[in-house]
C-alpha cells in the first residue's frame, strides 16, 4: 500500500513539474519530461514486478521470478488484470515449486475468476487445471477442462501438449478407483489355506 501511494505521489510530481517546465517556457526540458512522466505513469499499468517474474520465468530461473513476484505485498491494490496475473504466475510456479496441488489450483482459479486478458493464458490455465485434476482423480472435470482449453487455443500453440493430456486421461484413474487402490494397499494379504 505504501509503495501505491508513493508511485501516485512521484506520478503526480512529475506531472505537475512537467506543466511548470512549459509554463516558465522551457519547452525544450517540457518536452523531454514528457517521456519521464509517461514511464512513471506506464507502470499503472505495467507493474515492474511482473514483467521481472515472466522474463525470468521465460528463462529458466524460478527462484528470482518466485522473489519478484514476492516483492508485490499488497496485489489486491494492482489494477484488476495484474491482480489477476499476480496470481496465475503464483499458481503456475507453485506447481513447479511443490506449493500443493489444493493451493496453487486455488490460485489459477481465482486469476480466471479475476480475468486473464488474453485466451492463450486462459487456455493454459485450464490445462494446468486439467494437470491438477489428473493427478488427484477427477477425470470427467479433467476432460471437460481440456476441451475448453482446445476450444481457446486459437493459434494452435498447445495442439500437442493438449493431446498429450487427452491420451493420458485415457490411463488415468478415477476417483473411486484411486480410493479402493489405497485401500487394499493397506491390508495384509491373507495366505492361502491349503
Amino acid at each position: 500500500m505504501i509503495g501505491f501511494i508513493i508511485r501516485i505521489v512521484v506520478a503526480i510530481s512529475a506531472l505537475w513539474f512537467n506543466v511548470y517546465l512549459f509554463y516558465s517556457g522551457s519547452w525544450g526540458w517540457g518536452i523531454s519530461f514528457i517521456f519521464v512522466s509517461a514511464i512513471i505513469i506506464l507502470t499503472f499499468f505495467r507493474n515492474e514486478n511482473i514483467v521481472f517474474a515472466l522474463y525470468h520465468m521465460r528463462m529458466g530461473n524460478q527462484e528470482k521470478a518466485w522473489k519478484a513476484l514476492n516483492r508485490i505485498k499488497a496485489p489486491q491494490y494492482l489494477l484488476k488484470s495484474q491482480h489477476a496475473y499476480v496470481l496465475y504466475l503464483k499458481g503456475m510456479l507453485g506447481l513447479q515449486n511443490n506449493l500443493g496441488f489444493a493451493k496453487c489450483e486455488q490460485l489459477i482459479r481465482k486469476a480466471m475468476q479475476i480475468g486473464l486478458r488474453t485466451k492463450q493464458d486462459q487456455a493454459v490455465a485450464k490445462m494446468q487445471l486439467a494437470g491438477i485434476c489428473m493427478q488427484s482423480g477427477r477425470k470427467r472435470e479433467a476432460q471437460v477442462l481440456v476441451s475448453e482449453a482446445r476450444k481457446l487455443d486459437t493459434d494452435g500453440m498447445l495442439k500437442e501438449q493438449l493431446d498429450m493430456m487427452k491420451k493420458q486421461l485415457s490411463m488415468v484413474a478415477s476417483k473411486n478407483q484411486m480410493r479402493m487402490a489405497q485401500m487394499h494397499r493397506g491390508r495384509m494379504k491373507t495366505p492361502r489355506q491349503r
